[in-house]
């Protein structure tokens, strides 16, 4: 039988710590986060190996090692509100839960929906909640956001999500239009927006996101 426990803190000291994620809140959400509870059975063994985990139909869990440089990069703070824009089963929620105030995280049935609440309440976090709703039209009602995560690839950030941040807001995602994305920060200044790279990555695009293939002549 697994050791999930060690698996974890294994997870932490040799794919996390040693992926320049130094933030020590950062470490201990994922220390204290059973990601083998966000997992589908049939692919529990594989909860704490480095790689990406796809957890149902359009959703798939990141690598630890990618997850905790995006959240940390978010830069979250702890009076933020954060929108976990395609939380899947909830595990990046239950993690920005301990970085942030409140977490509202979205998805586009109720089905999920259901899934995720019942598993961010079996682990015990009190300060998210999962609604359902448009990706592309985010959770206006539930703003302004100090950040939107978004964990998982698109090809262009989708306009609206950025009249969502708040002044100084981050807006945290995957810009892939090849086979290798860039993990950019975008930043909320007024009525402008600026942006950085903070590393190289790549993940499957959301459903719906994904480039249309263009014609070769």
């Amino acid at each position: 039988m697994t050791d999930f426990s060690a698996a974890r803190d294994a997870m932490v000291e040799s794919q996390i710590r040693t992926s320049d994620v130094t933030d020590l809140n950062i470490l201990g959400a994922f220390r204290r986060t059973a990601r083998e509870a966000f997992v589908p059975t049939a692919r529990k063994a594989l909860a704490y190996a480095d790689c990406q985990i796809e957890t149902d139909e359009g959703r798939t869990m990141l690598s630890p090692r990618d997850l905790s440089k995006m959240i940390q990069a978010a830069d979250i703070e702890p009076q933020d509100v954060v929108l976990d824009l395609a939380c899947g089963r909830g595990y990046s929620t239950a993690i920005l839960a301990q970085l942030a105030d409140t977490v509202v995280g979205l998805e586009t049935d109720e089905a999920a929906v259901t899934r995720a609440t019942e598993l961010l309440v079996d682990a015990d976090i009190s300060n998210a909640a999962v609604v359902q709703g448009d990706l592309k039209s985010g959770a206006a009602e539930h703003g302004p956001f100090d950040v939107i995560f978004v964990g998982a690839a698109v090809p262009e950030v989708h306009r609206p999500w950025f009249s969502q941040l708040a002044n100084d807001g981050r807006l945290v995602c995957i810009v892939q239009t090849g086979p290798i994305g860039r993990v950019t920060v975008f930043t909320k200044s007024g009525d402008a927006v600026g942006e950085t790279v903070a590393f190289d990555t790549s993940a499957p695009y959301l459903p719906g996101f994904a480039p249309e293939a263009a014609f070769v002549f």
